[in-house]
């Protein structure tokens, strides 16, 4: 049996510590640690046990999670989760934390027991996820200028699916697309509530225009559409260049899921281009497969930029994987196969 994996719990709220203890300890290949109720305190348990996991607060007292982060990822870096409140100011600062390098967030549950018994298997999977997770190694530095605008790309959409560690990555790959690059279609596993500001983010640094999609908008060039997070699949509408929007159950696990929006732009062929970034689990291999047997370019970024080599190895290990890039060299590669 392998060793369980060590967390830390910091949590301002003493019935949130708790109730993340025995969310985490029911799994045999977790253990929990340590409970801190601030940053100081967590400060001196890392020091001196040395986890393998911390989950963070994003609002506490004395020092927010976000500054906190930032000397964890500095001094020492390790797999951060954050835990967040469904507010305006928690969404704004873990998505900041996110592009910092935190591995993933997961939404505070409101409270009752129902509601962290629906959360907690999704929870505990995030942890040990992140235990594997290479943060740090990414080499996601900060985003290359974008490409100039008034390249000649066919007319062809680009079909984007990430999850653990994805948020960081698209931070680095969307700035880099021109102005006027193909339409952009964008699934990450994200809680409802959370992409809206992840694209108002990305939209603020980008050269192209990035929006939460909604029902029936045109899928336009120079600009990236972000799948609403949590309640509906988001598909290209057949025959159409339109943003379509289901309500339905989850598909490989996921709601949205990368494979519902891929299998929706595999009827276009070469007219489309897959990439499928960091993330757990097998979302989107069954989907990129279909694109690429339908004639569309398909690439996968490699294991050693990914934060979690999970959903680019399951398509990269079915065959749906024309070739694989770092996480750097991939707007250059996506935009080549735009013009091929």
């Amino acid at each position: 049996m392998t060793n369980p994996v060590r967390v830390v719990v910091v949590d301002d709220s003493p019935s949130m510590r708790m109730a993340l203890n025995r969310i985490l300890s029911a799994d045999p290949e977790i253990e929990v640690i340590g409970l801190a109720p601030e940053p100081h305190a967590a400060r001196a348990m890392i020091r001196e046990l040395n986890p393998d996991v911390v989950t963070l607060d994003v609002e506490m007292p004395g020092m927010d999670g976000l500054s906190f982060l930032e000397k964890i990822m500095r001094l020492r870096p390790m797999p951060v989760v954050m835990c967040s409140t469904l507010t305006a100011r928690g969404t704004e600062v873990t998505i900041e934390a996110l592009r910092l390098g935190a591995v993933d967030c997961i939404a505070k549950p409101s409270g009752n027991s129902l509601e962290l018994a629906q959360n907690a298997d999704h929870l505990r999977k995030t942890v040990k996820a992140a235990a594997r997770s290479r943060v740090g190694q990414s080499g996601s530095a900060a985003p290359t200028r974008a490409a100039p605008a008034g390249s000649s790309f066919r007319n062809v959409v680009i079909a984007i699916g990430s999850s653990t560690g994805g948020v960081e990555a698209l931070f680095s790959l969307i700035a880099s697309l021109p102005a006027d690059c193909p339409p952009v279609l964008i699934v990450q596993h994200m809680p409802a509530g959370f992409t809206a500001g992840f694209a108002s983010r990305l939209d603020a640094i980008c050269a192209v225009n990035v929006v939460e999609a909604a029902d029936g908008m045109p899928v336009e060039r120079g600009t990236a559409y972000i799948a609403p997070g949590g309640e509906q699949h988001m598909s290209l509408s057949p025959g159409q260049a339109r943003i379509r929007l289901r309500s339905g159950e989850p598909v490989s696990g996921h709601r949205p899921s990368v494979d519902v929006l891929f299998r929706s732009v595999a009827p276009l062929g070469a007219g489309a281009v897959g990439v499928i970034l960091t993330g757990m689990g097998a979302d989107g291999a069954e989907g990129l497969l279909a694109m690429r047997q339908s004639g569309a370019r398909t690439l996968g970024q490699n294991q050693e930029t990914c934060v979690v080599y999970g959903m680019p190895r399951a398509a990269f290990e079915a065959g749906a994987v024309e070739h694989q890039f770092s996480l750097s060299a991939m707007p250059e590669a996506i935009l080549a196969a735009c013009r091929s």
